[in-house]
C-alpha cells in the first residue's frame, strides 16, 4: 500500500472513498463533516438519514465506520467515522486507531482502491496534532487491507507538517 500526505481540501479529492470525521448523529456538523455535507449535497444527508432510520437509530459509536454515497463530490463514497474527543484523564487512542482500521475495513467491503483521510479527532475534538498523526500513520501501516493508496489530506500547514514527519 502506498501512503502519501497532501495539503488540500478533502472535498476536492478524486478517490474511490473519502473519510468523513463525522459526529455521532451522522447528520452533519462543523469542520470536515460540515464541508463534506455542504459540498456533497443533500444526497449524503438523505443517505445518513436512511442509516439513522435503520441500523443506526442512536447514531454511530466512536471508532466505528459506515459508508454512504458521495453525492456531488468527486469521490464514489464517503466513509463516515466518529473519532473520540481527546481526554487528558482517559486514554482513548485505541478508539482513534479503530477509526482508521474500521474505515479501511469498510473501504475493502466497497472495493475501494484509493482512500483519502482527514486528521480524525484533531479538529474540534481537540486531539493534539502530533499524536493524531502518529496514531493515524501507524494504524494505517499496520492494518491489512486491499486499498492500494491511502492519502492523508490535511487542510493546514501544521497538520501537513505533523503527518509528513510520520512518513
Amino acid at each position: 500500500m502506498r501512503i502519501i500526505v497532501v495539503k488540500g481540501d478533502i472535498t476536492d479529492q478524486r478517490a474511490d472513498a473519502i473519510v468523513n470525521a463525522a459526529n455521532s448523529s451522522l447528520l452533519g456538523g462543523g469542520g470536515v463533516d460540515g464541508a463534506i455535507h455542504r459540498k456533497g449535497g443533500s444526497e449524503i444527508l438523505e443517505a445518513c438519514r436512511r442509516l439513522r432510520a435503520s441500523a443506526y437509530g442512536r447514531g454511530l459509536d466512536a471508532g466505528q465506520a459506515v459508508a454512504t454515497t458521495a453525492g456531488r463530490l468527486p469521490a464514489k463514497w464517503v466513509i463516515h467515522t466518529v473519532g473520540p474527543v481527546h481526554s487528558r484523564s482517559e486514554d482513548r487512542s485505541k478508539t482513534l486507531a479503530s477509526c482508521y482500521r474500521e474505515s479501511l475495513r469498510v473501504a475493502d467491503e466497497l472495493g475501494a482502491s484509493t482512500v483519502a483521510f482527514p486528521a480524525v479527532s484533531a479538529g474540534i475534538y481537540g486531539w493534539p496534532m502530533d499524536d493524531a498523526a502518529r496514531i493515524a500513520v501507524e494504524t494505517v501501516r499496520a492494518t491489512p487491507t486491499k486499498v492500494e493508496e491511502v492519502r492523508f489530506v490535511l487542510f493546514t500547514d501544521e497538520a501537513y507538517e505533523h503527518f509528513q514527519a510520520q512518513m
